[in-house]
């Protein structure tokens, strides 16, 4: 079985913030919204049904405790859940919080202006607030 490696793109536009069960939790490095994505750490998976029912089950848990959390954390009054896959393959699950008044709001976080990314300081207090609230020591 080849191992996992996560895909260049993905690792390019997001932040390291912590390892779950199944998923890498990585912060979206775009500071417009509080956005992070789970990569499930199984190789050559593009489709949630490529997963097994076991690990199926295991990233809608996962994708739970990081919703409810994002939202506790960030006062969003929305989170919106997707996986496009369109111009990364690799399956990766967005979960973006969202606010009346957020930029785009109430359209789509995705194609929407430019990326304006994190100061290397404030994604790392972010991804250590996301880290604590998924986390809890």
């Amino acid at each position: 079985m080849r191992a996992f490696e996560l895909d260049p793109r993905l690792a390019a536009d997001t932040v390291a913030v912590g390892r779950l069960g199944l998923c890498e939790l990585r912060l979206m490095n775009d500071r417009r919204w509080p956005w992070v994505i789970l990569v499930p750490q199984r190789p050559d998976i593009t489709e949630f049904h490529d997963l097994t029912p076991l690990d199926q089950t295991m990233l809608t848990f996962e994708m739970g405790l990081v919703a409810k959390a994002l939202k506790a954390s960030t006062g969003a009054g929305k989170i919106n859940i997707g996986t496009l896959g369109n111009v990364v393959p690799m399956f990766h699950l967005h979960i973006v919080a969202r606010s009346a008044g957020d930029p785009n709001w109430p359209g789509p976080v995705w194609g929407f202006g430019a990326r304006q990314a994190y100061a290397d300081e404030d994604a790392e207090r972010f991804g250590e607030q996301i880290r604590q609230a998924v986390l809890p020591a």
